[in-house]
């Protein structure tokens, strides 16, 4: 079972976290299974920027990216080449290390 390691993130896991998930399971997924609660607005249906991760180790065995998450991830804060949306982006068998970015564009809590 791969192990997702998650870089300390001052809201959602200040010390940092290391879950296990099975390989299929999305990384979104998997963290909301252990209690980090990343935002997911649009509920996974991969319509929003809010899961946005960068992935810092194990890029490479993620499921390849569409054309539909490749567009959305053109709009989120802190876009690097290892972005992925955490609800697109599915586990194999190698772990994996990830960043969840300092901000999120979530027009739903932001104050206008």
């Amino acid at each position: 079972m791969p192990i997702i390691k998650i870089l300390p993130h001052a809201e959602y896991c200040p010390q940092g976290a290391e879950v296990s998930a099975p390989a299929g399971t999305s990384i979104c997924e998997a963290l909301l299974d252990h209690h980090i609660n990343i935002e997911h607005a649009c509920d996974m249906s991969c319509a929003c920027t809010t899961c946005h991760v960068i992935v810092r180790e194990g890029f490479a065995s993620l499921n390849e990216l569409d054309e539909n998450e490749e567009d959305l991830l053109d709009r989120a804060w802190g876009l690097e080449p290892n972005s992925r949306l955490s609800c697109q982006a599915l586990l194999a068998q190698q772990d994996v290390v990830v960043e969840i970015p300092r901000y999120s564009i979530n027009h739903a809590k932001e104050v206008h």
